[in-house]
């Protein structure tokens, strides 16, 4: 999911992406979605349950007004997956993607979960819920929801000991938050809040609201005090903060107690290692013939090794796998499409770069501190990085080279901005290292550092993307031609961040830039010090994260101007100003070289089960914009003839 899972969601990544034209939210009176409601059908799935009253009817189960798609399907079957980990039951929310506000294939917000939002001056959001809209219990989804989370969740030390997230203060503002009736309510600032929209959109959305009848038992404000206390004895958690934390866990997901808007709900209590996901009977989406969505009944989520989910998905495994396949899977997963009924899909990725390095300006060492954060180091280092071997080598020339940044498909792309100091130059990156004052050299011609230690760079990395290792080995080749001798260290993902925050490591490889596809409406945010998360500048970015309670200021001129200028984006919500505030930040973070980057727009393998409907032929797969699959929204998706493979599946499965 890239590296700046939690940050993504604090901090906000995308608005409307590179749709150039489209309108700035804050400029618009609202966004409604409101089609007249078909007639509707009951689900062939429920029936039984329906005619047993062990469930209501459709007509009592959907809301009055839902929301409407253009989608033809038919209902049933089940979907198999592979995943490698049991949080990943987290990305049935993202691929799902149920939201108050989405964003479309044409990367344009639109209502959802939400019947409309108003939006005035950018700052004065009135969100309009459906009526008769239920959580997947059947329980009432109404204001109480927002209310609760708001004022006995967010607003509680106990439960956010940091208080509101960042993306709902802006300048360190709390909204206004209002309860106008059952079905309204409104956030409000004195100011522009550009965040708001494109985090409660994004795939790891900020949730504003959850479901307060089933958290209130957790709650010491609520339950019963004998009660909480056998809950929390039994839970073996510290105290009922920690409870309600533990059930309450709407982007994890691994609680088949609690309620959810989503269009499958889990079934299985974790651990396991098959996860059964069951659609939602109280879903708000209904297609224009009148079916209620999730077409597919159930998916099922199966666990494999992660470097074996590759050859069971050529094996006939999934129905539909992209997640742990790589480009270089490609070629062997072609091999048995006629033979296990699947085709293989090439969509394109908007990272800014597939792999990128990132000097860490906060490293502990003195010396090598002060080589990073030496402007000259960086180009020379960016200088001597074989883009074009690496393109050919790894992805057969179809790959994009160049730096770090936003890609040809964003409106912000400039050519000088993905080229600069990106062409592959030794004699210039040599020249560089010996205006430096590095001159001396050791054996096998390595230079020396100013103390005298032959220059060995350890560049670390977490092993999530495969390809690392043979990367890191083609910039060792071409490093050596500058005398640096370059070597690769491997660490499990959370002490590969930990070395990086703590400034242990001296530099790391990670997946570059979330947002290569940025709209000016979107979050500059990756391209200053805003969050620990940023492997390049984690003290700084802690430093901005935490409002000045840890971390360290920023030093360097260059980045000061990024992080001002990202507040300057912050307090505007016209689109031509921000469009100016990205076109400089861009600018200097290609002349200052913070990370350097290698090729982006990398062709990922998308497999579909021959059988399977309405799953894109082409598309963008990526987490921020797109959630994944999310954002094709995979309950239009159906069988045409449900298969055999997937018939065995429909017996019940061990739920515990």
């Amino acid at each position: 999911m890239g590296r700046n899972r939690q940050s993504r969601r604090r901090l906000g990544v995308t608005r409307r992406e590179f749709v150039a034209g489209s309108l700035s939210l804050a400029a618009v009176a609202g966004l409604h979605a409101t089609r007249a409601r078909a007639a509707l059908l009951e689900t062939p799935f429920f029936v039984d349950r329906v005619a047993a009253a062990a469930l209501p009817k459709i007509d009592d189960r959907v809301p009055a007004e839902p929301a409407i798609v253009d989608a033809a399907g038919r209902p049933g079957g089940e979907l198999r997956i592979l995943m490698a980990s049991p949080k990943d039951t987290r990305m049935m929310v993202v691929y799902g993607y149920a939201r108050l506000v989405c964003l479309t294939p044409a990367f344009e917000f639109m209502p959802d979960i939400l019947k409309a939002i108003d939006i005035e001056g950018g700052r004065i959001f009135t969100l309009h819920l459906r009526k008769g809209m239920k959580w997947s219990d059947g329980h009432p989804f109404t204001t109480e929801d927002f209310r609760y989370w708001f004022e006995d969740v967010a607003s509680n030390p106990q439960l956010m000991p940091a208080r509101l997230p960042i993306d709902l203060t802006p300048g360190g503002e709390r909204p206004s938050f209002e309860v106008l009736d059952e079905t309204t309510l409104r956030y409000s600032w004195s100011r522009p809040n550009p965040l708001f929209i494109p985090d409660i959109a994004g795939p790891d959305p900020l949730f504003i609201y959850c479901p307060a009848h089933y958290l209130k038992r957790f709650h010491e404000k609520y339950a019963d005090k004998a009660k909480l206390e056998a809950l929390v004895k039994k839970a073996r958690v510290r105290n009922w903060a920690g409870l309600h934390i533990k059930m309450g866990g709407m982007y994890k997901n691994d609680n088949p107690a609690l309620p959810t808007l989503e269009p499958w709900v889990l079934k299985t209590k974790p651990p396991a290692d098959r996860f059964i996901f069951e659609r939602n009977p109280y879903y708000y989406r209904v297609d224009s013939a009148g079916n209620q969505l999730p077409y597919i009944d159930r998916v099922i989520m199966s666990l494999a090794d992660a470097r074996i989910i590759s050859a069971k998905t050529a094996a006939g495994e999934s129905d539909l796998q992209a997640r742990y396949l790589s480009f270089d899977d490609y070629t062997f997963l072609r091999q048995s499409e006629d033979r296990n009924h699947y085709r293989v899909r090439l969509w394109r990725t908007g990272p800014g770069s597939q792999f990128a390095l990132y000097p860490n300006l906060n490293v502990a060492d003195p010396v090598w501190r002060a080589l990073m954060r030496d402007l000259r180091f960086r180009r020379a280092l960016s200088l001597a990085v074989n883009r074009h071997e690496i393109n050919q080598v790894i992805y057969f020339g179809l790959a994009i080279e160049g730096q770090n940044t936003v890609l040809p498909q964003s409106p912000l792309y400039q050519p000088n901005f993905r080229q600069a100091w990106a062409q592959y130059d030794v004699r210039e990156a040599n020249r560089l290292l010996d205006l430096i004052g590095l001159t001396k050299r050791g054996g096998d011609n390595v230079r020396l550092l100013p103390d005298g230690r032959p220059m060995e760079l350890i560049v670390e990395y977490s092993g999530e993307l495969p390809q690392s290792p043979d990367v890191l080995e083609l910039i060792r080749d071409s490093w050596r031609h500058i005398g640096i001798r370059l070597f690769a260290k491997p660490a499990q993902l959370t002490l590969f961040r930990r070395r990086v925050f703590s400034g242990e490591a001296q530099m790391s490889l990670d997946k570059g830039i979330e947002n290569g596809l940025a709209h000016a409406t979107s979050s500059p945010w990756e391209f200053a010090p805003t969050t620990e998360e940023e492997l390049e500048w984690p003290k700084w970015g802690q430093y901005y994260e935490t409002k000045g309670r840890a971390g360290e200021p920023p030093d360097l001129p260059s980045a000061i101007q990024l992080r001002d200028l990202f507040r300057q984006w912050l307090a505007t919500a016209e689109e031509d100003d921000q469009r100016a505030v990205w076109l400089q930040m861009l600018k200097i973070w290609a002349d200052a070289v913070f990370t350097i980057g290698t090729v982006g727009g990398v062709l990922q393998p998308v497999v579909v089960a021959d059988m399977l409907r309405n799953v894109p032929k082409d598309g963008i797969y990526n987490w921020d914009p797109g959630a994944f699959f999310g954002m094709y929204k995979p309950d239009h998706f159906w069988w045409e003839t449900a298969p055999a493979k997937a018939a065995a599946a429909t017996a019940p499965a061990a739920v515990r």
